[in-house]
């Protein structure tokens, strides 16, 4: 035995690797990152993954200058496309260290601190929910894991309520729920009962109590509500769902993956009036709570409705102490990294209010945008956005001329921004999360609508 290490260190390596994130932390990505056919990358790279390596300085060459750059740069203030993502710096650097201390935080036992820690990011949450302390829940990858563990706990406490099993177990959602949920329904095999939205595709506790006494609502076991949906960022009318869903003994999950962050937000606290009686609960911290991916909260108010539908028992797992908080019982996973920890050491270094102060200013950059479009002739405001997600078309525009304008930005780097559709036709949308994003940046590019098709001849 010589006392060398197996895997062999290298100094310059970890010194390189540091140096590169130190410098992405503190500058950002190129916006004009994006997406390059396979056939290229696979020239590019070669081979990486042979017999005898090809060294750490030459797979992190290949790293900075392939792979990152074929990457879209989700945290650019000017990316306006989807869900993008404003992470902290601190919650940047932090991910590191959590990486570093290679923490498995599924159970009590293993990850202690870490989940003390996590909770107490969850306890900020279930204060804004207005929930009694005892609420809680775990980290999970994305709200499409989250969703689906909370439906999964409902059907569970259904199934316990007694009253029989159903000739089918179903959920109620509008179209405009986020896919994830009818994802999550044909996992489980369930039913979809369909709600329909009102103009805005808002789900109210008038069309949902019209849908039940119409179809019987035989196996319905969950109401999905949205708050801020992704499409077009509309909050779901919770007040009279959650009512309805008193009166049914209907479980209620809210899907806040992209605008639950706003419950920080006193200027729209409206809003959310009725959320805290739903059941359970998600929203994604590393889209509008600048966290880095991935990372989504899962919250129940009865957290042992969760645990009774998730805990797993084996032998090796005989040595689990179920009277302490273990992440694994809360959701579909064992095994998972400390992922909550990024957001908490953010909430932590710079504290609540200025959280609220960011998403103020999102809201705020919202509202002056839209200000913005009213003013130009050749656009036209779909409507009042309820959070941070605008709707807006370019007068006598097609399909293609939407495509044409959005790959050219792209390209330049002057903004991301898709084309979507709403009642059919395409329109734009710009989704805002980031304080950075500036409103004067905003305009040029509304400008930049005016004329001819960026290219055209």
């Amino acid at each position: 035995m010589t006392g060398e290490p197996f895997w062999p260190h290298d100094e310059q390596l970890l010194r390189s690797v540091m140096d590169w994130s130190r410098r992405r932390i503190a500058g950002g990505q190129d916006p004009m990152a994006r997406a390059r056919p396979a056939h290229e990358l696979r020239e590019a790279l070669g081979d990486t993954v042979v017999p005898g390596g090809i060294g750490g300085h030459e797979a992190l060459r290949l790293f900075t200058q392939v792979v990152v750059t074929a990457t879209r740069a989700q945290d650019n203030p000017m990316n306006l496309a989807f869900i993008p993502a404003a992470p902290t710096e601190a919650a940047l650097v932090f991910d590191l260290a959590v990486s570093a201390a290679e923490m498995f935080a599924g159970t009590w036992e293993a990850g202690a601190g870490a989940i003390a820690a996590e909770n107490q990011a969850l306890a900020w949450l279930v204060g804004l929910l207005g929930w009694p302390e005892t609420a809680g829940g775990c980290f999970v990858s994305g709200a499409t894991m989250g969703n689906l563990s909370a439906l999964v706990a409902a059907r569970e406490k259904a199934r316990g309520d007694g009253g029989g099993q159903p000739v089918a177990w179903r959920l109620a959602a509008t179209a405009d729920s986020h896919s994830s949920v009818r994802a999550a329904a044909k996992v489980m095999d369930c039913g979809i009962l369909d709600v329909p939205g009102d103009a805005q595709g808002r789900m109210t506790g008038e069309a949902l109590a019209a849908v039940l006494a119409s179809d019987g609502g035989d196996g319905v076991f969950a109401v999905v509500a949205s708050s801020g949906t992704t499409n077009a960022g509309v909050v779901d009318d919770l007040a009279g769902i959650a009512a309805v869903c008193r009166e049914h003994g209907i479980w209620l999950h809210v899907d806040g993956a992209y605008g639950g962050a706003a419950l920080a937000a006193p200027s729209v606290a409206d809003r959310f009036v009725g959320i805290e009686h739903a059941d359970s609960f998600v929203v994604d911290p590393h889209k509008w709570l600048f966290a880095p991916f991935d990372c989504c909260a899962l919250l129940y108010r009865e957290p042992e409705h969760g645990a009774n539908a998730h805990s797993q028992f084996a032998g090796y797992l005989e040595a689990v102490d179920r009277s302490e908080w273990n992440p694994a019982d809360f959701a579909v996973h064992l095994t998972r990294r400390a992922r909550g920890l990024p957001f908490w050491f953010s909430l932590a270094t710079y504290g609540t209010d200025r959280y609220r102060d960011a998403i103020e200013i999102v809201l705020a950059t919202t509202r002056a945008v839209v200000a913005e479009i009213r003013e130009r002739p050749h656009l036209r405001l779909i409507m009042e956005p309820d959070l941070s997600v605008v709707l807006f078309e370019r007068v006598g525009w097609t399909d293609e001329d939407y495509r044409s304008w959005s790959d050219y930005n792209a390209r330049s780097g002057i903004v991301l921004c898709v084309p979507t559709r709403w009642e059919g036709r395409p329109v734009l949308r710009f989704c805002f999360v980031n304080p950075a994003t500036e409103v004067e940046a905003v305009a040029e590019v509304l400008d930049g609508l005016a004329g001819e098709l960026p290219g055209a001849t």
